[in-house]
């Protein structure tokens, strides 16, 4: 079991920028952060949620980033601090949404149903 706590929301104007963090803890015995894939998923009104970026288990040697964010968007993880983070730049209104972290066991996936356990989430508002 991994629990997540996302933070760093808010609201910026098109063009600007955000950090995003996601403190994990585990819960399973045995088992460290290293061994799941974490990744960020988001979700607008009205829309399904969205894959974001993803990230291998490990030392994070393996990304994937949805097409909409490839460029602009970069994840990251710390397997000391137990953290992965979303670094969004060149923010643009229709990132606007609720940001969840996400981990699963697989060793690496942007398949949301891979992803077994979610944040809370975290509100961006991005304004033209």
């Amino acid at each position: 079991q991994v629990q997540l706590v996302e933070s760093g929301g808010g609201m910026v104007q098109a063009g600007g920028s955000l950090r995003l963090s996601c403190d994990a803890a585990t819960r399973t015995f045995g088992r460290t952060l290293e061994t799941y894939v974490l990744g960020w998923f988001r979700q607008a009104p009205g829309k399904e949620r969205e894959f974001v970026a993803a990230v291998s288990w490990g030392g994070g040697d393996f990304t994937h980033y949805a097409e909409s964010v490839k460029g602009r968007f970069s994840i990251s993880r710390d397997n000391v601090k137990n953290t992965v983070s979303l670094q969004m730049n060149t923010l643009k209104p229709e990132d606007t949404a609720v940001y969840y972290c996400a981990a699963g066991s697989r060793y690496y996936t942007w398949n949301v149903g891979d992803f077994e356990y979610w944040g809370q989430g975290t509100q961006v508002t991005v304004s033209s």
